[in-house]
């Protein structure tokens, strides 16, 4: 799921209520919620860290609606999420630069390039005399296997319910990361 709302331990206080996103379809309690569902639930722990005690955050998601239905849920924070990879962009030019005798005009025909009617395309290789090919700049993709977070521990109660806690530094959630959300505690990483 990714949060509508950045969270973090001590600055969002315990009752908050917060929404997040379905990354992917997925099954809960038998059912298959799609894509784009929008989860409702609650800051259920905030705590900073201290001296002594680790930044202890948990995070309960209650209801769930999607286009055609909604369903009651209860599912938890957890460990895991899945990381930005950067991936190289598109290359949208198709090998080297043609002539302009070899440019198609998109009305069907091939142009000549001695008409006083030819106009080459702005910034293609035949109006300035070099390559102005668009740089290719990265582009964020999601992770297709989540990880768990550095430095995070996992903590149950009696009751069922998963907080996540970090003993170096205050546990901060941001609102464009895929955070894994579960109705019980996962396995640890092998």
């Amino acid at each position: 799921m990714i949060l509508q709302q950045s969270v973090s331990a001590g600055k969002t206080p315990a009752g908050t209520k917060i929404e997040a996103k379905l990354e992917a379809s997925t099954l809960v309690n038998g059912t298959v919620i799609p894509r784009d569902a929008v989860f409702s639930g609650e800051v259920v722990e905030s705590v900073a860290k201290t001296a002594t005690e680790p930044s202890r955050l948990a995070l309960r998601m209650d209801s769930v609606k999607w286009k055609n239905g909604s369903a009651a849920v209860k599912v938890y924070l957890t460990a895991w999420y899945y990381p930005e990879r950067d991936q190289a962009a598109q290359n949208l030019q198709y090998g080297a630069p043609q002539s302009p005798k070899r440019t198609w005009d998109g009305m069907g025909q091939y142009p000549d390039p001695n008409s006083p009617a030819y106009k080459p395309f702005p910034g293609s290789a035949s109006d300035s005399g070099k390559n102005d090919s668009a740089p290719h700049a990265p582009v964020s993709t999601t992770a297709t296997h989540p990880v768990r977070m550095k430095d995070v521990e996992t903590a149950s109660s009696n009751d069922g319910a998963i907080a996540i806690t970090c003993k170096r530094a205050n546990l901060k959630l941001d609102k464009l990361t895929t955070y894994v959300f579960a109705g019980s505690d996962l396995l640890p990483a092998k």
